[in-house]
């Protein structure tokens, strides 16, 4: 936490985008617009996963509402604050307030990486071992698997951002990016930066790699098994599902790969920017249209729970009378 000089570091300045006001303008409108959205395609998933008796019990529907309350959380972690610097063009963030960001940002992204191997999971074991799916994926097993989603998410991550926080910085505090991000927090430590550094990116990539190959593996196991059924409206169905999840990991693991595990030297760049304005903004917005826009039990509890309000909203109306 100490200057070069000896004074503590009391907080960084976010650099954000280096646009003009007009544009500036702009895209807080539009980051107001998708966060709304957002928070309120994914509440709708989780509510109607709590108040669907059938859905509730179903593993599938379990992770896709935990998944749901997860973007909440993930999006939470940078946006608002992104909007506050846009709307006030304060860029200035206290040192504690920065690491926290870091901790939750990161630990929410890396919760979502093993919530991506476990949705995995769910399909291989459903269409690859039909028999056995109901005995291993039961609602108890489900809900052990995410407690330990969120656990393993949160652990994860603990040990770089506790030794980055330990770090000496040298002069500047400024921070080129609208996120405290390793890469840039790094750059403005004073050296010998010790093992920092590697750790970090040694746990990005062991976590980022670990859950991409089992990602692939699954759904290459649950391709070849498709491939080889005999019912044509099975493996129609099948590869409807697992085409979606696909687009999510590939969304996903694309952009965090592109920038924090390929050393390409951009990830404080505005290209670098915009591709985390576009993992921490535009996928949370995105996987919920992805997962349930084509799911016909969700269509059928969304109409259900419209219907519901509807009678409700009706009844609350006075009759006027004659």
């Amino acid at each position: 936490m100490e200057l070069a000089n000896g004074t503590a570091v009391q907080e960084f300045i976010l650099l954000g985008f280096g646009i003009d006001q007009q544009k500036q303008f702009l895209l807080l409108v539009f980051l107001i617009m998708l966060y709304v959205l957002t928070l309120i395609e994914n509440s709708t998933i989780v509510t109607i996963v709590l108040i669907d008796g059938q859905l509730s019990q179903l593993p599938m529907y379990i992770l896709l509402s935990n998944f749901s309350l997860l973007e909440i959380c993930y999006v939470t972690a940078s946006v608002p604050r992104l909007l506050f610097d846009l709307a006030t063009h304060n860029h200035v963030i206290s040192f504690h307030a920065c690491f926290l960001q870091f901790y939750l940002w990161f630990s929410l992204g890396t919760t979502e990486f093993f919530f991506l191997s476990a949705m995995a999971l769910d399909r291989y074991l459903a269409i690859c071992h039909p028999l056995h799916y109901p005995n291993i994926m039961s609602p108890n097993f489900c809900y052990r698997l995410v407690a330990g989603c969120w656990m393993f998410g949160f652990l994860g991550y603990i040990v770089p951002v506790v030794l980055m926080s330990k770090l000496s910085f040298c002069g500047d505090n400024i921070i080129d990016h609208f996120v405290c991000d390793p890469v840039p927090i790094l750059s403005l430590a004073c050296p010998p930066l010790g093992k920092a550094p590697i750790i970090s990116q040694i746990t990005i990539r062991t976590i980022f790699l670990g859950n991409i190959v089992f990602v692939m593996f699954s759904y290459s196991t649950v391709v070849v098994t498709l491939m080889k059924s005999s019912s044509q409206s099975r493996c129609k169905k099948g590869f409807s599902t697992i085409s979606m999840h696909l687009l999510v990991v590939t969304l996903f693991y694309g952009t965090v790969g592109a920038m924090y595990v390929v050393p390409s030297g951009k990830s404080h760049s505005n290209v670098g920017k915009a591709i985390t304005v576009f993992y921490a903004a535009v996928t949370p917005f995105l996987n919920p249209l992805i997962y349930c826009l084509r799911n016909d039990r969700v269509k059928q509890a969304l109409g259900k729970l419209l219907r519901r309000m509807m009678g409700l909203l009706l009844k609350k109306i006075p009759v006027e009378k004659a």
